[in-house]
């Protein structure tokens, strides 16, 4: 039995600070050890979260990723009637009330007596006071093979950019990406420290599309279209913010502000898709068995690569230039996305074109002001990932 709180009953934590727990999860284990409840056990939880101001252990609580000391808010909790809450002055939480039925698989288990709402219940919370935007990033690293640390989620959820003072990743970081090898085992020089455009930690899905369309179902209110607006549109399988903003640029739909390759038939956009090679790709790649596409569009037989920092050096470039000659072999066509060229709106037009031309599509708008869509949709989803506006 635990004994960390003085007369502790049971708290149930929501929000962003549930958020902040998981990502602080994921960065520590590399997926969400935690227990989901049963729909009897989640009611029950529920019905005996009663905070009161004895039972706050800030200390621990920040050891979990709950809260941050350093920057203190009250807390978010959620509690099942008005009854459950408990004025005080300063304010020590902030108490939610749910009074309906909870969605299935919605609270999971920390410790003894300290609950969490799962990943998918607190992106469904974040939507309600955040942009389609930044719901649909967040959607995408739950989805996706990275998680951003817990540090970065107040400053994030304010809308504010956010970079730590240390922006690389080595082999200090045990489960810190940087880029894919491909196939080819890491060497001493792959796990030196090298710059990276947002801080993330490699680690397993947190949800599923299939719990987040269920979730949507659920969440029928119109307070909540944001966030069905968003499942719609996600993909599992990023692996960094950068391809999720490509995939976000490249996949979304015209009226959105993106390139709509995402409709394309034949499966759309497919993220870190792995193309096996036959025996001629591999000898046209000096040995490299597979290449892992960043982005895959099955029908235009193109392969989308977000080049970042790391391809700049002399090893990556080498590598990359296997790789591609491999997946020429394979008749797929590379499409090299770089840094620049992300911020660059006509140059990605450009290349979205050639992709409708290679899947035998014409590309054309229906509509006045894409551009001014396009620029939202990028800075929109730039902030949700804490990086400055361009």
């Amino acid at each position: 039995m635990y004994d960390i709180i003085f007369n502790m009953s049971i708290l149930v934590f929501s929000h962003i600070n549930a958020l902040r727990a998981l990502r602080r999860e994921r960065r520590i284990h590399s997926a969400v050890a935690w227990d989901t409840l049963s729909a009897a056990d989640a009611r029950l939880a529920l019905d005996t979260c009663i905070p009161n101001k004895s039972q706050l252990d800030m200390a621990h609580f920040d050891r979990l990723g709950l809260v941050d000391e350093s920057d203190f808010r009250p807390p978010h909790l959620l509690v099942a009637s008005p009854a459950s809450r408990r004025p005080s002055k300063p304010r020590s939480v902030i108490a939610h009330v749910h009074t309906g039925n909870l969605p299935r698989g919605a609270i999971q288990c920390i410790e003894h007596d300290l609950y969490t709402v799962s990943p998918a219940f607190a992106a469904l919370q974040y939507s309600l006071d955040h942009s389609y935007e930044a719901t649909f990033m967040l959607l995408m690293e739950l989805l996706g093979t990275y998680t951003l640390p817990e540090e970065a989620t107040f400053p994030i959820a304010d809308g504010e950019p956010w970079s730590p003072e240390d922006q690389t990743s080595s082999a200090s970081n045990k489960n810190a990406r940087s880029d894919d090898t491909d196939g080819q085992p890491e060497t001493q020089d792959s796990q030196r420290a090298v710059p990276v455009e947002q801080v993330r930690y490699g680690c397993e899905p947190a949800t599923t599309i299939a719990d987040l369309q269920t979730l949507s179902a659920w969440a029928r209110s119109s307070k909540y279209a944001s966030f069905r607006k968003a499942v719609r549109h996600v993909k599992a399988g990023s692996a960094s913010p950068m391809e999720s903003i490509m995939y976000g640029v490249f996949g979304l739909p015209l009226s959105h502000g993106g390139f709509a390759c995402n409709s394309l038939p034949g499966g759309g956009m497919l993220l870190n898709k792995r193309i096996v090679f036959n025996s001629q790709a591999v000898t046209m790649a000096s040995g490299i068995p597979y290449a892992t596409c960043d982005a895959y569009i099955p029908t235009a037989k193109t392969a989308l690569e977000y080049n970042g920092e790391y391809h700049e050096t002399a090893r990556a470039t080498l590598h990359d230039a296997k790789r591609n000659n491999g997946l020429k072999g394979m008749g797929v066509s590379v499409i090299v996305v770089t840094r620049e060229q992300l911020y660059d709106i006509p140059a990605l037009e450009a290349i979205a074109m050639s992709i409708y031309r290679a899947a035998g599509k014409r590309f054309r708008y229906r509509f006045d002001g894409y551009r001014e869509r396009q620029q939202n949709l990028l800075n929109g989803l730039r902030m949700g990932t804490g990086l400055p506006l361009v």
